[in-house]
């Protein structure tokens, strides 16, 4: 199947020119007179490759590529700019907004072939969705090593295991890397100077977690502990900054990874501040079911000491036992022996303060 070829490109002559060159090498291709007229084309029908010129009149190159990667559609399709500007202040501006190539005008048609069929080999290469496992992760990290500017990344994880309770890292520790789940479950908190724990965030089988500090190239702010027995891997932020940082498809890759559990943290400090204590609590309770129910028709039961379950609340340990207790009158949830079961989640989730 022919590949899509958007072209982007404000002179007539040059954007036919463009078209023949793409259609003879059997392209299929569409063309757009200016950068707003492009981006409502891409909305319309997403292509496999975008050409666009920087100098344009309504909207610039620049602004198309901002408008494209903002959009989880439209990312990761790969994009070339067209100029006849060889200054490298545009050049630089164009890579680190996430542009894949720079072709400098006036150009022969075999350099822009070559262009094109470098970026869709490179894409290809990275478009499969990779196992969420340490096997996944390696065939991301080796499919990455395939590109000349990556280089000296690791053949494998180290994964090590943790017993329930045991720590994976401490706040205020520096990190070394980014951590994978291959196995288990892990609670990520931060401590009050009283000694009270405050979850914020639940992680399971291929999740990553403890990348916040290393994006900040700060200590971590938080810690975190296995709930249960676990396998750990680490990514080596050596490696971690290679894939994000010298390929533009491998850091659209790792940045979708990585950033599954931003909406959720910032939704659960606003529950927080302002649900009552028993929606807190029934939130929490849906909260774990969401990370680690794998029988959706059957029901859920966990178990978590009370005291991770404040944590996860934001309350008192007493005001959640009497919390769960009251549920339990109300049919909602059974508890025996430490262990959690949500009788009739849709109440739990839909519990007015």
């Amino acid at each position: 199947m022919s590949k899509k070829i958007l072209v982007i490109e404000d002179h007539p002559d040059m954007r036919d020119n463009i078209r023949e060159i793409l259609e003879l090498s059997r392209y299929l291709v569409r063309t757009a007179a200016n950068g707003k007229e492009g981006v409502e084309m891409v909305k319309q029908d997403k292509p496999d490759l975008i050409l666009c010129d920087v100098t344009m009149p309504v909207l610039d190159g620049f602004g198309v590529l901002h408008l494209l990667s903002r959009d989880e559609q439209t990312s990761g399709i790969p994009f070339i700019f067209l100029t006849a500007k060889a200054e490298r202040t545009d050049f630089r501006k164009g890579m680190e907004m996430g542009a894949d190539d720079f072709i400098t005008k006036p150009f022969d048609d075999i350099e822009l072939l070559r262009a094109i069929e470098s970026r869709f080999k490179k894409a290809d290469s990275l478009r499969h969705d990779y196992e969420r496992s340490a096997a996944g992760i390696n065939d991301f990290i080796n499919g990455a090593k395939g590109f000349d500017e990556l280089k000296k990344l690791s053949d494998a994880m180290d994964v090590n295991s943790y017993k329930k309770k045991d720590a994976i890292y401490h706040s205020g520790s520096f990190p070394k890397g980014v951590f994978f789940i291959n196995k288990g479950r892990v609670k990520v908190f931060k401590t009050h100077e009283d000694g009270k724990e405050f979850i914020t965030g639940l992680f399971t089988q291929g999740d990553f977690f403890g990348y916040p500090a290393l994006l900040e190239d700060t200590s971590h702010a938080d810690s975190a502990t296995a709930l249960e027995e676990s396998e750990i891997g680490l990514i080596p932020k050596e490696d971690f900054f290679a894939l994000l940082h010298n390929n533009a498809e491998v850091s659209r890759k790792f940045i979708n990874l990585l950033s599954g559990n931003l909406q959720e943290r910032e939704e659960q400090l606003l529950r927080l501040a302002y649900n009552s204590v028993r929606k807190r609590v029934a939130a929490a309770l849906v909260n774990l079911s969401s990370h680690y129910n794998t029988a959706p028709d059957e029901i859920f039961s966990i178990s978590i000491s009370r005291q991770d379950l404040a944590s996860l609340a934001g309350t008192a340990v007493e005001t959640t036992i009497r919390t769960l207790g009251e549920f339990k009158e109300e049919g909602m949830v059974h508890v025996q022996a430490g262990s959690i079961s949500l009788l009739d989640i849709n109440r739990l989730n839909s519990l007015r303060n």
